[in-house]
């Protein structure tokens, strides 16, 4: 689904709010393309590309002052029409002559090919660089249509623009253009395809758990599918063919570019580039520029591209020139300075040796209950997607992830054990999960820090509770009834206070206490939310366990019977 107003008019209503949201961006609407508002001097080479849309930014947002002059879009994933090219490149024309910068389609060439045809008629003076550089179509022994040409296109538009911003004369543009293109080498993969605007179905079918390897960036499909990567393999299966095609070896020195295709997170992009930038590193390729986000894309496509240009000094000091075409970044670095080492995200945990423990209660206790959670993270995701918004699972993974669990059974002593577990929380899962967790964990370490009984009494972690569930509904404002873990907690604190003032033994007071807070967690499941996430959906948690509640539930059933 898209937002749209119909299937016929996506491409100039995208227009209208692209020209008036731009400065120096004019549209022609007949036959059809984009101008910069603002002239270029005369006797400057103008620049003109184009293709069919769906691309975006590419080429539209790449029109302004150090890039292109005009462009000619086609309706979605069509190329334009030798009349939209040629008028656009008569519009274009400063008295320098026109370079149309064409991406390897078929359509494409012919149409501009034909438009620079009719521009002889006009005695402008043209030329063309013709970018082809995706490998998924290379053929070794060149039959076929050759590579088809992608995200490259928008390094030849940026070089050749500040080529022609400098000065330069069509026979120099030109031959930048051409070498840069020469020198330019990407490949494509898919996570999930795109899927056209009014189309009831996605341009190709891609089962879940598979990728596609050497997309298009028009729909499609690749040239070999496979089951999903780890990010470092998925990045070699990707350079790999660059690097051959290219012939790159140690030493030499290249542009790095890595682009969404649509609709992959720019967070996804910043992880691709790091193990690229790594792998580089192991094959002696130096890179020299970068350029990383969304500028190529296939419409919605989940996926990206890699692209490596070999670089000299000239073509360095023609990327690094300035352009203020919208959609060119404006920060990017000037220096790649390498890959940082590999680290994880947050403190890392110190434990007290000073303290140990053989087999403890608490061990067997805690080393369970975060064993569960770890192998129920699809589970609380799942709820927490129907209640809140999905990052619940994630959450406590990254938090208990970080713990050493046949230490926390085995050798922690019961303070360590504590402030091991607190710590993990409130230093790795962040979140207000990750807070009230941590501090809840953080009174049965205070707790134990002070107690001469190593193994905890029943006293003991009736105290530790009671402060834990004061500090949570302090710091939230939680009641029961609201929805949250506090259902859990208050029922089983009661119990255990209880259990306290009767005398009765510690097993089966966890055992009272664990049944509590099940009940508790329980009657979440039918109540509307008032506090955190799931409040913000109203109705739609309605009939979903609180998956708070549900730790608490499963941290208390964990401790009987150790």
């Amino acid at each position: 689904m898209m937002f749209m107003r119909s299937a016929k008019t996506f491409v100039p209503d995208a227009l209208r709010g692209l020209i008036a949201s731009t400065d120096d961006i004019a549209w022609n609407p007949d036959p059809g393309y984009l101008t910069r508002a603002q002239p270029l001097p005369r006797g400057r080479v103008a620049l003109v590309s184009g293709g069919g849309s769906g691309h975006e930014p590419m080429h539209a947002g790449f029109i302004g002052e150090g890039m292109l002059t005009a462009v000619c879009p086609g309706l979605i994933f069509s190329s334009p029409n030798a009349l939209q090219i040629h008028e656009g490149s008569k519009a274009a024309d400063a008295g320098g002559g026109v370079l149309h910068i064409v991406k390897n389609y078929t359509g494409d060439v012919m149409n501009f090919g034909i438009a620079r045809e009719l521009l002889r008629e006009d005695k402008i003076d043209t030329d063309v660089v013709l970018v082809d550089d995706d490998v998924a179509t290379e053929r070794a022994d060149g039959s076929g249509p050759g590579r088809r040409g992608t995200a490259a296109t928008i390094v030849v538009e940026k070089v050749c623009g500040a080529s022609a911003a400098r000065g330069d004369d069509l026979a120099e543009v030109t031959r930048i253009g051409q070498h840069v293109a020469h020198s330019a080498r990407s490949m494509a993969v898919a996570l999930r395809p795109c899927t056209l605007p009014g189309a009831d179905e996605p341009s190709f079918d891609l089962p879940d758990g598979q990728i596609e390897l050497g997309i298009g960036i028009h729909g499609e499909r690749g040239t070999e599918r496979v089951d999903a990567l780890p990010a470092p393999e998925l990045v070699r299966r990707l350079t790999d063919p660059i690097i051959e095609s290219l012939s790159l070896a140690e030493g030499d020195r290249v542009i790095a570019v890595v682009n969404g295709l649509g609709a992959t997170h720019p967070m996804e992009l910043q992880l691709l580039f790091a193990e690229l930038g790594d792998y580089l590193a192991d094959q002696g390729i130096h890179i020299e520029r970068t350029l990383i986000g969304t500028f190529v894309t296939a419409l919605n496509m989940a996926g990206a591209s890699i692209t490596l240009v070999r670089t000299n000094k000239e073509i360095l000091e023609l990327w690094d020139a300035p352009t203020k075409a919208p959609a060119w970044p404006n920060a990017m670095a000037r220096e790649y300075s390498g890959m940082g080492k590999r680290e994880s995200f947050g403190p890392t945990f110190t434990p007290d040796t000073s303290r140990t423990a053989e087999g403890s209660f608490v061990g067997g206790w805690i080393a369970d209950w975060a064993a569960k959670v770890l192998e129920q993270e699809p589970a609380l995701t799942d709820l927490d997607r129907r209640a809140g918004d999905g990052d619940f699972g994630t959450n406590m993974v990254a938090a208990l992830d970080q713990l050493d669990i046949s230490a926390i059974r085995d050798t922690y002593s019961t303070a360590t054990i504590f402030d091991a577990v607190s710590q993990a929380y409130l230093g790795h899962a962040g979140g207000t999960s990750g807070a009230l967790f941590g501090i809840w964990f953080r009174h049965f370490f205070r707790v134990a820090a002070e107690s001469a009984d190593s193994e905890l009494d029943l006293g003991a972690i009736a105290t530790a509770a009671r402060a834990g569930l004061d500090n949570i509904t302090s710091l939230g404002g939680a009641r029961v009834g609201d929805k949250t873990m506090v259902d859990a907690i208050v029922p089983a604190v009661e119990s255990l206070e209880q259990s306290v003032n009767s005398g009765a033994d510690r097993d089966a007071a966890l055992a009272s206490a664990a049944a509590a807070a099940a009940a508790g967690s329980e009657s979440t499941e039918t109540m509307l939310a008032n506090r955190g996430r799931a409040s913000y959906v109203g109705e739609a948690a309605r009939g979903v366990v609180d998956p708070g509640a549900l730790l608490i539930a499963w941290f208390f059933a964990s401790a009987v019977g150790h």
